[in-house]
């Protein structure tokens, strides 16, 4: 341990301990618990592939079978884990001011067979591909951030084929739901757990939709949703698209503020604010946000219970950023998309445990800031920081060739009757 480094490996294993036992009673068998913890310890492992094979020889496990059936069919509910996981990120990450942003993201996939799966728009590869999609709900808060739900999104390809959905381990009752309604979903599951939230924010697929803004506008919940240009708003002069009523504005009610602090700097824009006209309770304005080198704008449809100043506005919009931080760091760190699973029971228990492995490392990293500070020379540590340490000082797992080479044998085994199959099946369709 290099002199003076803050680091202490005895406290993170202990805090990795305490949130192993913290989800413990939500398996019914001792060996499901022995498994999950196994799993998390591979999810947030140096592996550069995680799924149910490399991971169960990396804990050191003969094949891959006690993995596969922790996924598939060992009894434990992945909902109860979700809600610890959110439970966990509220008690340590609290803040009054804390935003919940919601967004999709998409897994690109093969075939046709694994739940969810259709061509449809992805921006994670940026074009139409044959992807899986689900909703996440993060909480950010200015200790951290971390997601706290999720929802599959089923396209109506799956719910109008109950036999593919039965399948697929989706109940025969599998009704087809829009993002924004899965958004509502996650925001109401959490708030009914009895946590706080004063904001949420989204981008233009949540924004644009009047049923998720009326939802929580009954709840007296505040919102910053981004909405088209094309945008209509009803103002004391009348009803304007957004991006006409944004020529109106005059140079004097442009404030340049920042959206929050980024890799590089602050993240400073031009922003205005337009009260709109409502007869129901509540402050509703258009919020615009101006690019100051390029002109490009913005829009966003707001809400709060009671009238709240600009900078408010703009640090709830400025929110939005948390939640690519998390799929970014999520992907990366704990391997969210990495799941090869095709049946929905054993994707909501891969997305939780890798939700919760992630939870983990921006707990830790919020801990380390506030009780470590770093020296000025010293950048804080990061998730990435924080990951490789643990790998290095808590998580190394060291087998010998023997084990190495019985792997070997077993995959090239496996692939080799899998390729037998294959051929076999081809030859009798053809």
């Amino acid at each position: 341990m290099a002199a003076g480094h803050s680091v202490d490996p005895a406290c993170w294993r202990e805090a990795f301990e305490g949130l192993m036992s913290r989800i413990a009673g939500r398996f019914t068998r001792v060996e499901s618990r022995r498994r999950a913890r196994k799993l998390v310890l591979g999810l947030l492992s140096d592996l550069p592939r995680k799924n149910c094979w490399t991971i169960a020889e990396w804990a050191g496990d003969r094949t891959p079978d006690d993995m596969q059936h922790l996924l598939e069919r060992a009894k434990w509910d992945a909902d109860q884990v979700r809600d610890e996981v959110g439970d966990y990120v509220v008690e340590h990450l609290h803040d009054d001011e804390a935003v919940l942003v919601v967004d999709e993201t998409g897994d690109v996939k093969k075939g046709t067979d694994t739940v969810g799966v259709q061509r449809q728009y992805t921006g994670t590869a940026g074009r139409i591909e044959n992807a899986q999609v689900a909703v996440y709900l993060v909480y950010a808060g200015r200790r951290g951030h971390a997601a706290v739900d999720r929802e599959l999104y089923v396209p109506r390809s799956w719910t109008s084929d109950p036999d593919r959905c039965r399948a697929a381990g989706l109940g025969d009752n599998t009704e087809f739901a829009t993002k924004p309604e899965l958004a509502a979903r996650t925001v109401t599951r959490f708030l009914d757990a009895g946590h706080r939230a004063a904001w949420v924010a989204g981008d233009e697929v949540y924004g644009d939709n009047p049923r998720l803004r009326t939802a929580l506008e009954e709840r007296g919940t505040g919102y910053v949703l981004a909405v088209a240009c094309s945008h209509e708003v009803t103002t004391g002069a009348g009803r304007f698209r957004a991006d006409m009523l944004a020529r109106k504005v005059p140079k004097s009610a442009w404030q340049k503020l920042s959206a929050g602090a980024g890799a590089e700097g602050h993240r400073f824009y031009d922003w205005a604010a337009i009260d709109l006209t409502d007869p129901r309770p509540g402050s509703r304005q258009l919020l615009i946000r101006r690019n100051r080198s390029t002109g490009e704008r913005a829009y966003y449809r707001c809400y709060s219970p009671a009238a709240v100043p600009l900078t408010t506005l703009v640090r709830v919009a400025g929110s939005r950023w948390r939640v690519e931080e998390l799929f970014q760091s999520g992907k990366g760190l704990a391997a969210l998309d990495e799941h090869q699973v095709r049946r929905y029971p054993s994707w909501s228990r891969w997305v939780t445990l890798a939700m919760l492995a992630h939870a983990f490392l921006a707990v830790l990293r919020a801990n380390e800031h506030e009780g470590h500070p770093s020296p000025d020379e010293l950048k804080p540590l990061t998730c990435d920081e924080i990951q490789r340490l643990f790998i290095t000082l808590v998580n190394r797992t060291v087998f010998d060739p023997v084990h190495r080479l019985r792997w070997s044998v077993w995959r090239r085994r496996h692939q080799a009757r899998s390729q037998t199959s294959h051929y076999r099946r081809q030859a009798a369709q053809a």
